[in-house]
């Protein structure tokens, strides 16, 4: 479950850690514009320091504009993946990620979920973060990454 484009650092990373097993992606991304409001968005960005970041959130794209970006970055994102001989697949996710999510688990027969968003801190603290509640859903292993860069 992703919520923008993999960079080349988050595809290493992710291709990597089962060796040289083979891997087959399945791929949620949920576009930024549409997971959480501004405000949490915004103390996110003061807690990291990116206070030009903070005043910027009301810029974020939402609705179809969000939706337009969240399919490229997808696009990317599974391209990225294939590349290194890995398959992948992928879908946006609009409403309700973790009820998507778990669905995706049970149709796919998952072994694992790997979250890899921005840290959300506000979010984090209060177990209301993907990974955190994922936990709670989908009955197999959550391993939580942060971006390697902010897009």
């Amino acid at each position: 479950m992703i919520e923008k484009a993999l960079t080349s650092a988050d595809v290493e990373f992710v291709t990597t850690l089962h060796g040289d097993e083979p891997v087959a992606f399945h791929v949620l991304l949920q576009p930024r514009g549409e997971q959480a409001d501004r405000l949490l968005r915004a103390i996110d960005d003061v807690a990291l320091g990116e206070i030009d970041e903070a005043v910027r959130e009301a810029e974020t794209p939402e609705g179809d504009e969000a939706r337009s970006m969240g399919e490229r970055a997808l696009e990317v994102s599974l391209k990225a993946l294939r590349t290194t001989g890995d398959t992948a697949e992928g879908r946006l996710v609009e409403d309700h990620p973790l009820d998507a999510l778990r669905k995706l688990v049970e149709e796919v027969n998952a072994d694992e979920v790997i979250v890899l968003t921005d840290p959300h801190y506000v979010e984090e603290f209060f177990h209301r973060d993907w990974a955190s509640r994922a936990r709670h859903k989908v009955g197999v292993p959550v391993l939580k990454l942060f971006s390697h860069s902010k897009a």
